[in-house]
């Protein structure tokens, strides 16, 4: 069952190199509940809209902005993902570490993200 979790982990990271809000809607109907939970350091979010938003948000800061996972575990329906943060030439931004539930059809319901921001 963890290789679902990790397929569903990749088409949820590769969401956010879509550069659209209806292009991530298109990605999210494959790997997230419509009332996923999203909370980092910087944001809480609920449901797609709210996540899709962020996600835009993000590509105006850092054009061509996305994740690569390093590595994978899950069990129980839950999963942890370490990452880097890299930008549209593929350079590494920063890393972090992202927790994941999942509900008994396989999607995102909740999603932890862990990573160092700058010191306000």
């Amino acid at each position: 069952m963890s290789n679902k979790f990790q397929e569903t982990w990749e088409i949820y990271a590769s969401s956010w190199k879509a550069e659209s809000a209806d292009d991530k809607h298109a990605i999210f109907d494959k790997c997230l509940d419509i009332a996923c939970k999203y909370n980092d350091p910087i944001i809480k979010t609920q449901g797609w809209d709210e996540l899709s938003k962020y996600m835009v948000d993000f590509h105006k800061q850092i054009p061509g902005g996305h994740f690569v996972t390093k590595y994978f575990l899950a069990h129980s329906n839950k999963s942890i993902a370490r990452w880097d943060m890299r930008n549209h030439d593929n350079t590494v931004l920063g890393e972090g570490i992202s927790y994941g539930e999942y509900n008994n059809e396989g999607k995102l319901v909740s999603l932890t993200g862990f990573f160092e921001t700058p010191e306000a």
